[in-house]
């Protein structure tokens, strides 16, 4: 079943690391999986170019289907198997408005994530001001929920866990 699957990413990258974690929550390990280095511009190779011509990771490829959106990829998985893992997209009206909502909500906030992250490269030292769990307690919370899901464990990116500080980059947003 998964071994009919190919993912081309990039670590560290929100939309692979999405694709990543549905695979993960419905249990389709075994897949392909490639990294390669945004560093490098792998993600503008051929290789990817032939499946995803806007040479953008992740790239997802089941049997002949491609797709080349994170969220496309996750309602794919969702779709091809509903009976199997952690069920992605609820059932009623209600949980699922919610759930759109809070998934569109999350481009905005991926836009927050990123200007933090990248915080300490824009802003001055002496201008930076203080970001921590305590000043923000839900998101502090949720952070320390998702962290210990077995999915997010098994695709935390590669180049944090090589690099200790990099593992805490999104504990004080």
């Amino acid at each position: 079943m998964a071994q009919d699957m190919t993912l081309l990413w990039g670590s560290g990258s929100p939309p692979c690391w999405r694709v990543m974690i549905a695979l993960e929550e419905k249990k389709l390990q075994g897949y392909s999986s490639k990294l390669l280095s945004f560093e490098k511009m792998e993600h503008k190779s051929q290789e990817v170019l032939d499946i995803n011509p806007r040479g953008q990771l992740p790239s997802f490829k089941h049997g002949n289907i491609v797709v080349n959106e994170s969220y496309a990829a996750c309602f794919y998985l969702e779709s091809q198997f509903k009976s199997q893992g952690t069920k992605l997209i609820p059932d009623g009206t209600e949980e699922q408005a919610l759930m759109h909502q809070r998934m569109f909500e999350g481009l905005t906030f991926y836009d927050k994530i990123s200007a933090t992250v990248f915080y300490d490269y824009y802003v001055p030292e002496g201008e930076r001001l203080e970001l921590s769990a305590e000043r923000y307690p839900k998101l502090g919370e949720y952070y320390a929920l998702m962290k210990e899901r077995p999915s997010v464990k098994a695709s935390w990116p590669p180049h944090w866990l090589e690099n200790p500080k990099g593992q805490d980059t999104l504990k004080d947003m």
